[in-house]
């Protein structure tokens, strides 16, 4: 009996130590790539068109997925609220001015990361552990060539430009595809709807600060999760998993961390 007391100790402590080197982890493959971005990155010798190919990939293979995703989440929230105004007060000439706010403001950004963290983090994720699992990793550090930099930083490049591009053709889906719910379903005067009078500098500078921070997480998290993939295959797909849940984590913590700072500074102006 006095043995389990001691397995669960001895089995906490392994997942604390675990726990340790995996945030580790993430802060040293976090500083490397900001570095490598700032300072190393193009002393080095890469592939040509590099950053190009990785915006390619993460931008222009997305933008439908996220116009069509966005549009429709904006037909659904200007047909809910406009519901609940018209079931009390006819607020329905308010509908577009509050949605644009709201729009530019939070859920353009945030929806945005969110599904290129499902798409892009995935990606990223399993290209990097499958060149874990068969040795092409060490294989660059024979070559002396860091993973990070040659890997990761270009994917950094690329996503913090693409999810802002991103972010704005989203917002723009969906702010049209509300428009024209509201014009046919509630007839809400395309003028009246599409109203930015709500929409201040202050939103669009945090707006826009949310997608380059979620731009930046996303590779990282991902990249991160690619270079602990162990073993084969199966290792590859829990590093994929990993990557999916973690980017999206990230999305979640920088949405709230950013909200609080834009409070802090702005107050009643947001």
């Amino acid at each position: 009996m006095a043995l389990v007391p001691r397995r669960s100790l001895t089995s906490l402590g392994a997942r604390t130590l675990d726990l340790v080197d995996a945030v580790t982890d993430l802060v040293r493959v976090a500083a490397g790539t900001v570095s490598g971005a700032v300072f190393t990155y193009w002393r080095g010798t890469r592939p040509k068109g590099e950053i190009a190919r990785q915006m390619h990939a993460i931008g222009n293979r997305s933008l439908l997925f996220v116009m069509v995703t966005l549009g429709f989440v904006g037909m659904v929230m200007v047909y809910q609220t406009c519901l609940l105004t018209t079931q009390v007060v006819d607020g329905r000439g308010q509908v577009g001015a509050q949605f644009a706010r709201l729009l530019v403001l939070d859920v353009g950004p945030s929806l945005t990361a969110m599904m290129l963290a499902t798409r892009v983090g995935a990606g990223i994720a399993a290209e990097i552990g499958s060149m874990k699992v068969t040795e092409q990793i060490d294989a660059l550090r024979m070559s002396a060539v860091t993973p990070v930099d040659y890997l990761i930083v270009p994917r950094f490049f690329a996503c913090v430009l693409m999810t802002v591009v991103l972010s704005i053709f989203g917002m723009a889906a969906s702010w049209a595809a509300g428009g024209l719910t509201g014009y046919y379903s509630f007839q809400i005067n395309p003028r009246t709807f599409f109203d930015l009078s709500m929409v201040a500098p202050a939103h669009v500078v945090l707006g826009m600060t949310k997608a380059v921070a979620y731009g930046a997480a996303i590779p990282i998290v991902a990249g991160w999760c690619g270079l602990r993939a162990r073993g084969s295959s199966e290792g590859v797909g829990a590093a994929t998993t990993a990557a999916v849940i973690g980017s999206s984590f990230a999305v979640i913590v920088l949405d709230f961390i950013i909200s609080a700072i834009g409070l802090i500074f702005w107050g009643a102006g947001l």
